[in-house]
């Protein structure tokens, strides 16, 4: 989740609806200054005895972020509702280290040019991760979903706006707090030239969602035992807020744009204000009402532009737009699959041709189809029937074969004249065996590691 920053310059304040997809036409960008912003989650532990650390104890999540200054990182401070002031990220050229609400540590890459600059940056931070982690007898685990850990096990972040989102997920939903605090995600971030272009690839991204949902499906255990779904993270959005996530059925409608989501986000219920380093609760007030002054949390205040930009990040939908467009829906994973999903979603959306193939090999789906997918995809992975008839299994080949070709068309070629395309390697072992990674970890928990989950840990990231 984001990682709010003081500004030192003046932010002005939203007096007209015009100004609200200001950040979203503020986006668009020539082809040539399309960038590929990757993120990617992963899940603490002690090699000792496997307990999630604590944000505090001696080689916990403090000591691990203050040690990535070995490498040029330096701290972002928060100020905490004592008075105390907290490192909370960490912030680098190659983007920002965050911490989820239970410790998770994420790297938001920078914006980068191509796939090969994009895994160069992940190795970088896996192999510096490792490094401190050695040192601090701390290991890095890449899954969809702590294994083993129930809530009550885990710990909580001195992180403002957590506060405010851990006391308000109850109100709204069963499994609001898991996600919060037991899940992991890679996700990728997205350009577009224009409105429509944003149009396009919000469609086609929305649609397949599901796909890239499948193929890294990767959390098929819930303390200690198997839980009856591949992608388990993906079951807990379905109950988490349904006023912020899902499947957005008016991205299909005719007219969407920048205007529509406007109008989505002022129905989404506001989390917080901030102000003067501090996170004020707004938990299930209206940024409609804060456009009139009349927002109870501050009475005749009007909202500032960054209030907005705020809000924008507190939707949850499987593809979110800001100034750029957010896949959402693949879970955490290993190093190995860490340059897939930006590979699968370049390769569909960066290239005219493919995002034309990809748009009619979905266009003619139903909303109810759409959703029932979606619906489906956490337990049956690739099995989940499509709109049409078939399933994601029958799909998927041509899927990655669009992505292939989109790729081989940019013709982004590393040192040695590679392109893109082997990024897709993993997703192709997965489309080829027809077994999603959360099935390879059920026939090694039911087979080689005999019940035994402890063993999970040595898959570790």
């Amino acid at each position: 989740m984001s990682t709010r920053q003081d500004s030192d310059s003046a932010d002005p304040l939203i007096e007209s609806r015009d100004q609200l997809a200001a950040p979203m036409a503020a986006g668009e960008k020539p082809e040539a200054r399309w960038r590929i912003g990757t993120e990617h989650e992963k899940l603490v532990y002690s090699q000792k005895d496997h307990h999630a650390p604590s944000y505090d104890e001696p080689g916990g999540i403090h000591d691990l972020l203050m040690a990535m200054r070995e490498f040029g990182w330096e701290p972002i401070e928060e100020r905490g509702p004592n008075g105390q002031t907290n490192v909370i990220a960490m912030k680098g050229v190659d983007g920002a280290i965050s911490l989820e609400p239970a410790g998770q540590f994420e790297l938001s890459g920078a914006p980068l040019e191509n796939l090969h600059e994009t895994c160069a940056e992940s190795g970088r931070h896996v192999m510096q991760v490792k490094t401190i982690g050695a040192r601090t007898g701390t290991g890095f685990l890449g899954l969809g979903m702590w294994p083993d850990k129930t809530r009550e096990e885990l710990p909580i972040m001195p992180k403002g706006r957590y506060d405010i989102m851990l006391r308000h997920m109850p109100r709204v939903g069963t499994m609001g707090l898991d996600m919060m605090l037991r899940t992991c995600t890679i996700q990728v971030n997205l350009d577009y030239s224009s409105e429509a272009d944003m149009v396009k690839k919000f469609r086609v991204s929305l649609a397949l969602q599901p796909l890239a949902t499948a193929l890294f499906a990767n959390s098929p255990f819930t303390e200690g035992k198997p839980n009856g779904f591949l992608s388990y993270r993906s079951h807990i959005w379905s109950d988490t807020d349904p006023a912020r996530t899902g499947m957005l059925p008016f991205v299909f409608e005719e007219g969407f744009g920048y205007e529509r989501y406007v109008d989505y986000m002022l129905d989404v219920p506001m989390y917080f204000v901030y102000r003067d380093g501090k996170y004020i609760d707004a938990a299930g007030q209206s940024f409609r009402d804060f456009m009139a002054g009349k927002l109870p949390a501050l009475p005749g205040e009007l909202p500032t532009e960054s209030d907005w930009v705020d809000h924008l990040s507190t939707a949850f939908p499987e593809v979110r737009l800001k100034s750029f467009l957010e896949m959402r829906g693949a879970d955490g994973g290993p190093t190995s699959r860490i340059c897939a999903l930006p590979a699968l979603w370049v390769g569909l959306l960066y290239d005219q041709t493919a995002l034309d193939a990809a748009w009619d090999l979905v266009k003619d789906w139903s909303m109810e189809g759409r959703e029932a997918l979606r619906s489906a995809v956490p337990k049956l992975g690739l099995d989940a029937p499509l709109p049409n008839g078939g399933t994601l299994k029958d799909i998927a080949p041509e899927v990655l074969a669009i992505a292939r070709a989109g790729l081989r068309a940019r013709k982004r070629l590393n040192a040695v004249g590679d392109d893109e395309t082997g990024y897709l390697g993993p997703l192709d072992d997965i489309v080829a065996s027809g077994k999603v990674p959360a099935q390879r970890l059920l026939d090694l928990y039911h087979g080689e590691w005999g019940g035994d989950l402890s063993r999970v840990y040595e898959q570790a990231f």
